[in-house]
């Protein structure tokens, strides 16, 4: 058994996209548009066959959670993207462009050696090896 796909709910779909496709090498489907239901959608395959939908609805409510909080939910998701080197090149790229860092790298307590940052839309990404 394995995880087909995570989807995420987003108001500013085409940013979502271009942040995975760019800074996690990505590669994005075709956008699919239902007019009816004012429902748009991308599929983002990543090396491994997992993928990402990303999702826009005007009917959908913003989620007004403090990005710095936890709360109950999914958590985070976690991008392995090779080495120590890379998580920490990537965590420093993400800071330099602006994005918000909630840690830097660091070995847990369990023994993972990541960073974490929140996307776009304030979803926490976890970098590890």
């Amino acid at each position: 058994m394995k995880i087909e796909h995570v989807a995420i709910w987003t108001n500013n779909l085409e940013k979502l996209k271009d942040f995975y496709v760019n800074y996690f090498k990505g590669n994005c489907g075709t956008k699919y548009i239902n007019p009816k239901k004012g429902f748009e959608s991308y599929f983002i395959k990543f090396e491994d066959g997992c993928r990402l939908e990303l999702m826009q609805m005007s009917s959908i409510v913003s989620n007004t959670t403090d990005i710095n909080q936890q709360y109950k939910g999914i958590s985070h998701i976690a991008f392995s993207v090779g080495s120590k080197t890379k998580v920490d090149e990537l965590t420093k790229k993400f800071a330099i462009e602006g994005f918000n860092v909630l840690s830097q790298p660091r070995t847990t307590g369990d023994g993972y050696y990541e960073s974490c940052i929140t996307d776009p839309d304030g979803n926490r990404i976890e970098i590890t090896i």
